[in-house]
């Protein structure tokens, strides 16, 4: 069972990560070693039926969740106050 690999506050992390609209799969994969498959799993065991059935509507197709299917090279604008993504597990908030 994957979820069980993982802390409470990882899987939170995750959740949230999966989500949001504009963090792609790959940052999950970078940070939690997670296909895509294994996120989708995940959302559907820890949700309710009806929200993961309205996230899984959301994000098929939706080229921000996917690397390869975005049309801009850096992402979007970024403040300079907010902080880098580092390789950590689980950033600081």
């Amino acid at each position: 069972m994957i979820s069980s690999i993982f802390s409470e506050r990882e899987l939170d992390r995750i959740i949230e990560m999966a989500w949001e609209d504009r963090t792609p799969f790959e940052a999950i994969t970078f940070q939690f070693q997670l296909k895509e498959q294994e996120v989708i799993e995940i959302m559907r065991k820890e949700m309710k039926p009806g929200s993961f059935k309205l996230w899984r509507n959301r994000i098929q197709g939706r080229v921000t969740k996917h690397k390869k299917l975005r049309d801009f090279e850096n992402g979007r604008f970024k403040s300079y106050s907010q902080k880098q993504i580092t390789g950590n597990k689980i950033s600081k908030r």
